[in-house]
């Protein structure tokens, strides 16, 4: 027998106190209560968000349905499911949970992005990403957001030591970088098969930041890094639509103001308009007819319009809080996959943000990125709440009562 199995057959006295000292400690820990200020941070990013959603869209929603309140009730409804059904996850769900299920969910993922492109709808956008079930519709690229985030947590840690590993081919690479690699480029090539670049360019940055936490070597992901630069300048040689959008972006001022740089000019002109303290909560010019369905990506737009400087500086400040308190919940979490998922979900939120605001502020090419916890959106905002829920969940069992 030899030394680990020894250890593992023999415990000393102290070994066994030990145990009884974790389990004890486990079971208190199960009794501990949510983290209060992630949750206080994230209500009220969701109560600001319906505020701006039902203020954005008003215009747009008696346009085009008949009623101020079409889109802020759609809103309601989808939150209010979304916050009961999380309300039980909170409750019942432990970190064990969520790393046994973050296989079926990327499975899951995997076969609707797979039924998008059989019987996928484009709800007039041109572009098949929808699964109409006629109640509502699913966008099955953000599912594929969070199985991703869950899967690369769980194989990073149960072979963190092969991902570490001094061994390059045998070890390193082929757990930190092949493997990891598969998951993201099969997620990515049947996104890309939806011409959804900006869902594509999401799940490559979440891919790259979980092979990161997870160990991968900083050298691979240099070079990894270079071969996805060099494959969107060839996608951008070889794609007339993703051409156009970065000559609008590169030369905005040389565009047609009436034609494809509309929404990103209307957007800078409600930012520009609002001040230091805005036009007033509701008073937004730039809504009607101007910013395209501004309950959507654009709607930061209506907020600094509305709220100016200041309510958009209070966005930004809430985003911030979010990120601080959701990696100190990371940095506390009982084991190294829960604290993978939860920085996974942070970031992914982090990400999306910061995406949003570079394009409605023309730093970066206009593309469909929804700013999280206020864009209108069924899908979306149900899985911003369920993982909310992750990480409520978590932080119940995390190391410290303080954190």
């Amino acid at each position: 027998m030899n030394r680990e199995d020894s250890a593992v057959s023999v415990r000393t006295p102290e070994a066994q106190a030990e145990q009884k000292t974790a389990e004890e400690s486990s079971s208190a820990l199960r009794k501990g209560s949510v983290d209060i200020v992630f949750l206080l941070i994230t209500s009220a990013l969701v109560l600001f968000g319906c505020v701006m959603v039902y203020s954005a869209s008003s215009v747009f929603a008696e346009q085009h349905h008949d009623t101020t309140t079409y889109f802020i009730t759609r809103h309601l409804i989808f939150l209010l499911m979304a916050v009961a059904f999380t309300a039980v996850i909170v409750r019942f769900c432990t970190p064990a949970f969520w790393r046994d299920f973050s296989y079926p969910i990327f499975g899951v993922a995997i076969l609707m992005l797979l039924a998008v492109l059989v019987v996928g709808s484009d709800l007039g956008s041109g572009a098949k990403r929808w699964l109409d079930l006629k109640i509502f519709t699913i966008q099955p690229s953000e599912i594929a957001k969070l199985a991703l985030v869950l899967i690369m947590a769980r194989f990073m840690t149960d072979h963190q030591k092969k991902v570490l590993s001094e061994y390059r081919f045998g070890g390193s690479f082929k757990y930190g970088v092949l493997f990891p690699g598969l998951m993201i480029g099969t997620l990515g090539i049947l996104i890309a098969a939806e011409r959804h670049i900006s869902g594509l360019m999401i799940v490559g940055m979440i891919g790259m930041s979980m092979m990161f936490l997870g160990g991968t070597r900083l050298r691979w992901l240099v070079a990894i890094a270079g071969v996805i630069g060099c494959a969107g300048c060839l996608l951008v040689l070889v794609s007339d639509y993703a051409q156009a959008r970065v000559e609008t972006w590169l030369f905005i001022e040389q565009a047609d103001p009436l034609g494809e740089a509309w929404q990103t000019l209307q957007g800078l002109m409600a930012i520009g308009s609002g001040g230091l303290f805005g036009v007033g909560l509701g008073n937004s010019r730039q809504k009607f007819g101007y910013v395209s369905q501004p309950q959507n990506d654009f709607i930061f737009t209506i907020v600094c319009e509305e709220l100016g400087f200041i309510g958009a500086a209070l966005v930004v400040g809430l985003f911030i809080a979010f990120v601080w308190r959701g990696f100190r919940i990371a940095k506390h979490a009982p084991d190294r996959c829960s604290s993978l998922i939860v920085y996974g979900l942070v970031f992914k939120v982090a990400l999306q943000t910061i995406l949003n605001l570079a394009v409605v502020t023309n730093s970066m090419p206009n593309t469909g990125i929804a700013l999280p916890f206020f864009s209108y959106g069924g899908t979306s905002l149900m899985l911003q709440i369920f993982e909310v829920g992750i990480i409520l969940s978590i932080s119940r069992y995390c190391t410290h009562e303080k954190i």
